[in-house]
């Protein structure tokens, strides 16, 4: 199998190329909601990541091949520009037809709970509200509301937010509501619109699930059968054993990752790539997790 070759990042070619010039040979079908929040994204703060080029056949129809980065360029063209920047190449059809079915088999979509941790995170590292919502294409006070379900633990008002079941203010509203009020919450956001005959059910079921699992856990005694506590316990066990696989694969991962930079660090033409670039200071990585520490392992190891 025939490898790319790896260039130094100085030796690249980065132009300015002509959206019209450019020829998708390998489209895919998109998320249109999720689509036009890119679009917003590139709008607001510009392109961050270069797509990707094939220039082999430009002097013979004068077109650009697209190995990467559909999504760009499509952004681009919405928003009227002429000009996209990009990283050029020259390789076969055969070449970037692979590297383009490799680029869409890699992407994954991360889940509701997920995404929605990983704004809290932000927020947590010093991010400001502005600045996660320039990023993620939503108002100040719909990154504040959201961050705040967050924080309260509210996953199935956040899933129902993301589903497009009810609406992030409508979210805030059930969150502040007791039980005895919640229900007049619903159907004012009936009576205003919020909610619709076609989601009342199942804002509804979100919102008696959400009101079944607050009694369970605040309950008096005489309230919390065997069954609850069964169904507790089953729920933290489950809770438990996703966070720990999670925390197991990501650990492998890691020491993967360390392990291959390690080896990479003993192979004198990697590093003599790294001299090229001005990188050959080796990160001083401190803890249980560090380049030096596996690789003190490694040659301990060694008979």
């Amino acid at each position: 199998m025939e490898h790319a070759p790896i260039r130094l990042m100085k030796d690249r070619r980065r132009e300015m190329i002509p959206v019209d010039k450019v020829r998708v040979i390998n489209s895919r079908t998109r998320d249109e909601g999720q689509f036009a929040l890119n679009v917003q994204s590139i709008d607001a703060v510009g392109q961050i990541k270069d797509i990707r080029v094939n220039d082999k056949f430009l002097a013979k129809d004068g077109f650009y091949e697209l190995i990467c980065g559909e999504g760009r360029l499509i952004a681009h063209q919405r928003l009227g520009k002429t000009h996209i920047r990009a990283e050029v190449v020259t390789c076969t059809r055969k070449q970037a037809y692979l590297e383009s079915l490799v680029e869409n088999l890699a992407r994954t979509r991360p889940g509701t709970m997920h995404f929605a941790r990983e704004l809290k995170s932000l927020h947590d590292e010093g991010w400001d509200y502005a600045k996660i919502a320039k990023i993620a294409c939503r108002s100040i006070e719909y990154i504040r509301q959201y961050i705040k379900l967050v924080e309260n633990g509210e996953d199935r008002l956040i899933q129902g937010v993301e589903q497009e079941i009810i609406p992030i203010s409508f979210a805030v509203l059930v969150a502040q509501a007791d039980d005895a009020t919640i229900q007049n919450v619903l159907m004012d956001a009936f009576d205003q619109g919020i909610v619709n005959s076609n989601n009342f059910a199942r804002a509804r079921a979100i919102i008696n699930a959400r009101m079944d699992r607050r009694k369970r856990k605040g309950g008096g005694a005489e309230e919390y059968t065997v069954a609850a506590l069964t169904e507790d316990i089953a729920s933290a066990t489950q809770a438990k054993d996703s966070f720990a696989r999670e925390a197991q694969g990501k650990e492998s991962r890691l020491y993967a990752l360390l392990d291959g930079l390690a080896t990479l660090w003993e192979d004198r033409e990697f590093l003599q790539l790294l001299q090229g670039e001005g990188l050959e200071k080796r990160p001083a990585l401190t803890g249980k997790y560090t380049v030096a520490s596996r690789a003190t392992q490694k040659e301990g190891a060694t008979p």
